[in-house]
C-alpha cells in the first residue's frame, strides 16, 4: 500500500517512459517559443543576445536570435530547423513558424491529457491544414499585377519592412523597391544576391541611397582614382613578379649580372602591365596583393588598381561589370573585358568607398549605402532590408495577397472551427485546437502593444462573423480596423 502510495504522487514516477518523454518536450518547445513570441509584430521588443564569442546583438529579428541562441534540447533543435527553412525558402516569417509550432504543441499537450494519441492529433492537425489551404486563395484582397511598378511593389514590401523598423518604413520601404526593381532580369528569375549592403558609419538613416553597381569601404592602391566609361580587367592572382614554383640560386659574378638580372624582371613586369594597358583596360582590379614595383607601371600607364580581399566580392564585381576572372596575369581580351560608367573614390563620413557605377539597365547589382550611428542599429536595418528584398522575390512568383494584422488567421480559425464540428470522429478536437492555435497571432500582436489579447480575438471574431473577412487589429489606437496587406 505504501509503495502504491508513493508511486502515485511521485510526478517522475507517474509519467515514466513515453508519457513523460512527450510532455518534457513539449515543455522545452514552449519555453523556446515565449523567448521569440514577444518579438513578433511592429511592437514587438528588441532582445539582447549575447553569443559564444561574447558579440552583442539587440534586435527582434527571430531568425538572428535563434541563430545566436545556443539551444540543447533537441525538440527546440528541430523548431529551430524549421524557422531556418522557411528563411531559406521565403526570407522572412521565422517567427510566424516557431510561434505557430509552439502553439499547435501547447494544444496537442491539452489533446493528450484528454487521452487522444499522437497519431490521431497528428491526423487531425493534417485535415485542418488541408483545409486551410483550401481557404487561403479566396482570402486574396490584393494582386501585384506589375512588378516593374515601385508604387505596386512598395504596398507589398512595406508591411514587412514595419514589423522590424516601425516608424522608418516609408524610407526604407523606397530604398528597397528602387534597388529591387532597377536591376530585374528580362529573362531569368530575381536574385537575392544581387541586392547587396554597405554599412557605412555616420550622420543617419535617412542620409542612406542605392547605388546601380557596387560598393566598397577600400582605398585605390595607386595614384589615379577616377575614370569614366571604365573598362575593368579583373585578376584572382596577385598584380605583381611572378613567383617560381620551386626554390633555385642563381649565380652572380659581378655587379653588370645583378643589374641585369632585376632590370630583366622589372622589364618583364612591365611589359605584362603594357599589354594590359593595351588591350584598353583602364582599371586592374585584384583578388591579392598588388606589388610596389607593379603599382609604379600601372601609375605609368594611368590606369586604376583596386584590391579586393574577398573572393565572393571579386565574383560579384565580375557579376555587376560583365568581366571574367583571370587567373594569371596576361592581357584581357574584348570579352573579359568588363565595363563601369565610372569608377571613383568617394568619402561618406570619414570612410573612403571605391564605387563602380553602372547606369541604365546593364547594371545587374545594386547596393543600399546605409548610414547610422552604431554598428548593431545598422545591422538591423540591414535585417529589415533583408526581409524586404525576399518579399519582392515573393512578389516576383506570385503577387496575390491576403490581409494582414491577424484578419487572415481569425478568418481561418472560424472557418476551420466550423469545419471540425461536421467531422464524426476523433480528430475534430485536434481540428478545433488547430483553429484555436491560429487564434494565437492576433493576441500576441495585441499583448505587445499593450492590449487584452482575448478581448481583441472576441471582437474580431464579432466582425468576421458578420462578414468583415479583412478586418484586424490596428497596433496604433487599440481597435479593428480594415488592415494594411501583409505577404504570406
Amino acid at each position: 500500500m505504501n509503495l502504491l502510495t508513493k508511486c502515485c504522487l511521485s510526478p517522475r514516477q507517474y509519467f515514466s517512459g513515453l508519457d513523460e518523454a512527450v510532455y518534457r518536450n513539449i515543455s522545452a518547445c514552449k519555453q523556446f517559443t515565449q523567448t521569440v513570441r514577444t518579438a513578433y509584430g511592429p511592437n514587438g521588443m528588441n532582445k539582447m543576445v549575447i553569443n559564444h564569442i561574447e558579440k552583442l546583438f539587440v534586435t527582434n529579428d527571430a531568425a538572428t536570435i535563434i541563430r545566436e541562441l545556443d539551444v540543447e534540447h533537441p525538440a527546440a533543435k528541430l523548431m529551430i530547423l524549421s524557422s531556418q527553412m522557411q528563411e531559406q525558402e521565403i526570407g522572412d516569417g521565422t517567427n510566424f513558424v516557431i510561434v505557430l509550432a509552439g502553439s499547435l504543441l501547447e494544444a496537442a499537450e491539452d489533446l493528450l491529457r484528454m487521452g487522444l494519441t499522437p497519431s490521431e492529433i497528428v491526423e487531425g492537425y493534417e485535415l485542418a491544414l488541408d483545409k486551410a489551404l483550401e481557404i487561403l486563395p479566396s482570402l486574396t484582397c490584393y494582386t501585384v499585377k506589375n512588378y516593374r511598378e515601385l508604387a505596386d511593389v512598395e504596398k507589398g514590401i512595406k508591411t514587412s519592412i514595419m514589423s522590424k523598423q516601425y516608424g522608418d518604413e516609408e524610407f526604407i520601404t523606397k530604398l528597397v523597391a528602387k534597388a529591387c526593381v532597377s536591376i530585374i532580369p528580362e529573362q531569368t528569375t530575381f536574385n537575392v544576391d544581387n541586392v547587396r549592403v554597405c554599412k557605412i558609419l555616420g550622420s543617419g538613416l535617412y542620409s542612406s541611397d542605392v547605388v546601380q553597381g557596387m560598393v566598397f569601404k577600400k582605398q585605390v592602391e595607386g595614384d589615379i582614382t577616377k575614370k569614366t566609361n571604365a573598362k575593368v580587367a579583373v585578376f584572382s592572382c596577385a598584380v605583381d613578379n611572378s613567383q617560381t614554383e620551386t626554390k633555385g640560386t642563381v649565380l652572380i659574378k659581378s655587379a653588370d649580372e645583378l643589374m641585369n638580372f632585376s632590370r630583366g624582371e622589372e622589364n618583364q613586369l612591365e611589359e605584362q602591365i603594357k599589354a594590359i594597358a593595351a588591350s584598353g583596360a583602364n582599371v586592374i582590379v585584384s583578388g591579392a596583393k598588388f606589388g610596389d614595383m607593379a603599382l609604379h607601371y600601372v601609375n605609368k600607364y594611368n590606369m586604376m588598381a583596386v584590391k579586393l580581399s574577398s573572393k565572393w566580392d571579386v565574383r560579384r564585381l565580375c557579376k555587376a561589370v560583365g568581366a571574367i576572372t583571370l587567373p594569371r596575369l596576361t592581357a584581357p581580351t574584348k570579352e573579359e573585358l568588363g565595363y563601369a560608367d565610372s569608377v571613383f573614390i568617394d568619402e561618406l563620413g570619414d570612410t573612403s568607398v571605391v564605387i563602380f557605377r553602372l547606369e541604365g539597365k546593364d547594371s545587374r547589382i545594386s547596393t543600399v549605402v546605409i548610414r547610422g550611428s552604431t554598428d548593431n542599429y545598422m545591422d538591423d536595418i540591414e535585417r529589415a532590408i533583408d526581409d524586404g528584398v525576399n518579399t519582392f522575390k515573393g512578389i516576383t512568383n506570385d503577387g496575390r495577397f491576403v490581409p494582414g494584422a491577424g484578419a487572415t488567421e481569425i478568418e481561418l480559425a472560424r472557418q476551420i472551427t466550423s469545419y471540425g464540428d461536421t467531422r464524426p470522429g476523433l480528430e475534430q478536437y485536434s481540428i478545433k485546437k488547430f483553429a484555436t492555435a491560429l487564434e494565437t497571432f492576433p493576441k500576441v500582436l495585441a499583448e505587445n502593444s499593450g492590449v487584452r489579447g482575448n478581448e481583441v480575438v472576441s471582437k474580431l471574431y464579432a466582425a468576421h462573423q458578420e462578414g468583415n473577412k479583412n478586418v484586424g487589429f490596428d497596433i496604433e489606437v487599440p481597435r479593428l480596423f480594415h488592415c494594411w496587406l501583409r505577404y504570406r
